[in-house]
């Protein structure tokens, strides 16, 4: 295995530092959207992620295509790392400076440009966060489904193909970008794609962008796919005695064929963190919360089919939400299990891992990987998009205890071998940024990843976009 055992160190003699003449040019085409300011330069140097770099020279908010290009023209004139940044709430230091450069802030390019509820598509700016998106298409009768839990922006979740709470219906960004806008590493604006739902006209650039994160270009405009708000919604909770029986209830459910919008499992540790940050009194057990679609004959048909599979292996105390403020309780409680978690062990960082395998496989996949937490002596706790065999294991480390964070990545190293090993991935969503790129090697092949390098030197010879991240050159 490829991937390091220790904290990720950088060599700091890889940083280009930003030359005084293009910050010069900067301050004079964006003036106080241009700033040096260390606060400023730190909040964009850090993500959720455990490692620690040092953060960029210069951070640029723009509001249009056109200033992007702008920013990406001198970086590639005076050879400087740009990053694209969004509201940081990557988990594998996607954002991180290692090379140093500009952050380009894009959270105020936050327009919807076009809304045809008529063809189920949107073009959004990508600063857009995939609520507002939602909040303001509400009135159509649409919705966008791809829920990664954060209130990602919609560039950010193209750049790390992020999924979510209903990948398991509605599929994951690669399947809901229609067309993008890309600023090339050269600062040339390009389109990809169209509003129609499908093409064989050429290379299908669009799925090269999404989940390149970052390292091709900045992507300033996206066509989305939406969807009708289903007519009828349940959600229900279900406990049972075992994290092992809530794994086998969920892959009957998807082997029967039951079109469930949304499985997710919480360990007894989750469960137990979100009572108490949301002042609930949810059993703590293993847990799934579940979501289904539909017409009101359908919903119930799918409830029951359901409840019959629980019941084989120990569900109990089924409850039912049925109407939009106990759906958006239980959701809201689930969303906030990542920062819930983190106050339970007050000044802490999560070391997280997030492998997706074949549904055949989940359960010895998450079996194994409880045993091994269990008996590593270190906090932790379980989410999971499990309806498509994705789930989330993260281990809340001391940072100032260099020996947690060894035990710590040493147990992500196992998690991801074996899902290596049962034919799955070493990450189902988060990407690979920084903390997996070795996985990534052993994953996909030398061959492979020579041939993203190939990709990427052609696309991008001076190597300024977001240099550092998916692999080495």
């Amino acid at each position: 295995m490829n991937a390091p055992l220790s904290p990720i160190l950088f060599d700091v003699d890889a940083r280009r530092p930003v030359p005084p003449a293009m910050v010069a040019a900067l301050k004079a085409r964006f003036g106080e959207r241009c700033s040096t300011a260390r606060a400023v330069c730190e909040q964009h140097g850090r993500d959720e992620s455990p490692i620690d770099v040092p953060p960029p020279e210069v951070v640029v908010y723009c509001e249009s295509t056109e200033e992007v290009a702008a920013v990406v023209q001198l970086a590639h004139e005076h050879a400087v790392p740009v990053i694209p940044y969004g509201v940081g709430s990557s988990l594998e230091g996607h954002l991180l400076a290692v090379q140093g450069g500009v952050s380009i802030d894009l959270s105020r390019m936050n327009q919807l440009l076009r809304v045809n509820a008529e063809d189920l598509t949107v073009t959004v700016q990508a600063g857009v966060t995939r609520m507002q998106l939602n909040r303001e298409i509400k009135d159509t009768g649409l919705f966008f489904p791809i829920d990664p839990g954060a209130d990602a922006t919609i560039g950010g979740m193209c750049a790390t193909r992020a999924s979510g709470t209903n990948a398991v219906r509605y599929g994951t960004m690669r399947e809901n970008v229609l067309g993008l806008t890309v600023v090339t590493a050269s600062g040339e604006v390009i389109r990809t794609g169209t509003r129609a739902r499908k093409s064989s006209a050429g290379y299908d650039l669009t799925r090269l962008f999404v989940g390149s994160e970052g390292t091709l270009g900045v992507m300033t405009e996206v066509t989305l796919r939406l969807y009708p708000l289903p007519e009828a919604v349940s959600a229900a909770i279900c406990f049972f005695p075992t994290i092992d029986a809530a794994v086998q209830t969920t892959i009957s459910i998807i082997q029967m064929g039951v079109p469930i919008a949304r499985c997710e499992l919480l360990d007894p540790n989750a469960v137990r963190a979100v009572n108490r940050h949301d002042k609930l009194t949810l059993r703590e057990a293993p847990m799934l919360l579940m979501e289904f679609h539909g017409s009101e004959a359908g919903v119930a048909e799918q409830a029951a089919t359901v409840q019959d599979i629980a019941r084989e292996y120990g569900g109990e105390d089924f409850e039912w939400a049925r109407t939009p403020e106990e759906r958006t309780r239980l959701w809201t409680a689930r969303h906030h299990a990542y920062l819930a978690a983190l106050q339970m062990r007050p000044g802490c960082r999560a070391v997280t891992s997030d492998t997706c395998v074949p549904i055949s496989r989940l359960a010895e996949s998450i079996n194994e990987s409880v045993k091994e937490a269990e008996g590593a002596g270190l906090p932790y706790f379980i989410v999971g998009h499990v309806g498509d065999g994705n789930f989330h294991l993260a281990y809340l480390i001391d940072p100032n205890l260099p020996e947690e964070r060894e035990t710590a990545e040493r147990l992500n190293l196992q998690m991801v071998e074996r899902a290596l090993r049962l034919e799955g991935t070493c990450s189902g969503e988060h990407g690979v940024g920084l903390h997996k790129m070795g996985f990534l090697v052993t994953e996909a092949g030398d061959g492979a990843v020579e041939m993203m390098r190939t990709v990427k030197r052609a696309l991008d010879p001076r190597n300024i976009m977001n240099p550092g991240k998916i692999f080495t050159l």
